[in-house]
């Protein structure tokens, strides 16, 4: 919450330092339907055909710049240590992450990036980047899963692609579009927000408990 508010352990983030949110989307199939897809029409939803044929899948990668709102994104066929190293590099070798004097990555804890391993191999490969873990079952306080949310309803549904190059083809129009028009997320949820949130958790465990403890035995 202190990155996305543009400080770090108290210090503000200087105008070299950046902020970037990073996950897998996985499994993004090409599903070539067997009747074309029907656009919408007055009083008429779209129509899409509920047969279709298998043209494979693909994972997309992705780094979300949460102060520029910029994306940078690509595609591989599964997800991993080495896919996620792969948009680490992409990232990492671009300006102005490359002569960033920090470049702070939000990810959570998935296999592709969990724990001090992650964190060690990152750093080694870039000593400017560091990594930031999102709690476990926070998914939502990192905010490339807003832009994963835009690019499913603007990109993947309905779903109805001709094949994986389709798919990529599709991917990077949307990134650069996006890039020329988006502005940063306005997000609103700051730490004394989730101290607040936390507090009102701990007292009502403490009052189902009290109340618990007080019930007569059966």
């Amino acid at each position: 919450m202190d990155l996305y508010a543009g400080t770090f352990d108290g210090v503000p983030l200087g105008a070299d330092e950046y902020v970037v949110s990073s996950d897998e989307k996985t499994s993004i199939q090409a599903r070539c339907r067997c009747h074309p897809t029907l656009a919408p029409g007055q009083a008429r939803a779209m129509r899409v055909n509920h047969e279709y044929r298998r043209g494979g899948a693909l994972a997309y990668l992705a780094a979300y710049d949460v102060h520029h709102a910029r994306v940078l994104g690509r595609c591989e066929p599964t997800t991993g240590i080495v896919p996620f190293m792969n948009l680490v590099t992409q990232v990492m070798t671009s300006e102005p992450y490359a002569s960033a004097k920090r470049v702070f990555w939000i990810v959570d804890n998935g296999s592709s990036h969990r724990g001090k391993a992650a964190i060690d191999r990152l750093a080694k490969a870039f000593p400017n980047a560091v990594m930031v873990h999102i709690p476990v079952h926070a998914s939502w306080t990192n905010q490339i899963e807003i832009f994963f949310s835009v690019l499913q309803r603007k990109v993947v549904a309905p779903n109805d692609f001709t094949d994986l190059d389709q798919i990529r083809d599709q991917l990077r129009a949307f990134e650069d579009r996006y890039n020329a028009t988006a502005q940063p997320f306005q997000w609103k949820f700051t730490t004394s927000d989730l101290d607040d949130l936390l507090a009102r958790l701990d007292r009502h465990t403490l009052d189902r408990q009290e109340a618990s403890s007080a019930a007569p035995a059966t």
